[in-house]
């Protein structure tokens, strides 16, 4: 009877990679776009403003962040009355983080400036990738608490590589694997993506988002797309 429990398995495994191999990359890509809310909908995002919260030993910390595509982002929070932010903008990028004991904005470096410029594109790196100059392959499946997830290779026109693991059922991304650079080490950020919501604006977003570089998820309130955004909040008057 094992035997034959075994076998069962091994065929339900072989039958399962040979059907994750059946769709191609570019199948996959579409059918996340569609379930996200279609590349019509996103080739409109211009903008986006969304307020969210992280709470972390008995601390809320709002946290705000405004987004204007390929052009700017700026987050801010606040803890203890002590407000902070940080800035990616087409010429710089900044930190000023008091509870660190900062006096005034600082700039990042240039591998996280890099980094940084790569988030501005708010209508994602899937959407028309191989005029962006990006390569995406489909790998083997991967598990992701108990679900088979379809597993794609992104390498940015910067030779930058990203891992992003797709729901077989929904399509939409749940988890995403990419290296950073801090202080001169490399070092592997996880983040996974749940309680997606679909916005007026007809795209569909995850609410929740749990970074393995954060004490505790952030999860968002409010998002706004192609909101008015004043472009100067992305420099910074030293």
């Amino acid at each position: 009877m094992k035997t034959i429990k075994f076998l069962t398995l091994s065929i339900l495994a072989i039958f399962a990679t040979a059907m994750s191999f059946a769709q191609t990359a570019d199948e996959l890509i579409n059918k996340h776009i569609d379930a996200i809310g279609g590349k019509d909908n996103w080739k409109k995002v211009n903008s986006m403003r969304s307020e969210a919260t992280l709470s972390t030993q008995g601390i809320d910390i709002p946290v705000v962040i405004t987004q204007v595509h390929n052009i700017g982002m700026k987050q801010e929070f606040t803890v203890m009355g002590m407000s902070g932010y940080s800035i990616i903008g087409l010429d710089g990028g900044w930190n000023f983080n008091p509870m660190q004991g900062q006096q005034k904005p600082e700039p990042i470096t240039q591998d996280e400036l890099n980094i940084g410029k790569e988030q501005l594109d708010l209508q994602g790196e899937f959407l028309d990738y191989k005029e962006k100059g990006h390569t995406i392959e489909l790998l083997s499946n991967e598990d992701v608490d108990g679900t088979s997830c379809y597993k794609l290779k992104l390498t940015r026109k910067s030779g930058r590589e990203a891992t992003y693991l797709l729901d077989p059922k929904t399509f939409y991304i749940i988890r995403a694997i990419s290296k950073l650079t801090a202080n001169g080490q490399e070092i592997e950020s996880t983040i996974n993506l749940s309680n997606y919501q679909k916005l007026p604006a007809g795209i569909v977003v995850p609410f929740t988002m749990e970074n393995n570089m954060l004490p505790a998820p952030i999860n968002m309130n409010k998002i706004e797309v192609n909101a008015a955004v004043d472009q100067s909040i992305f420099k910074v008057q030293q």
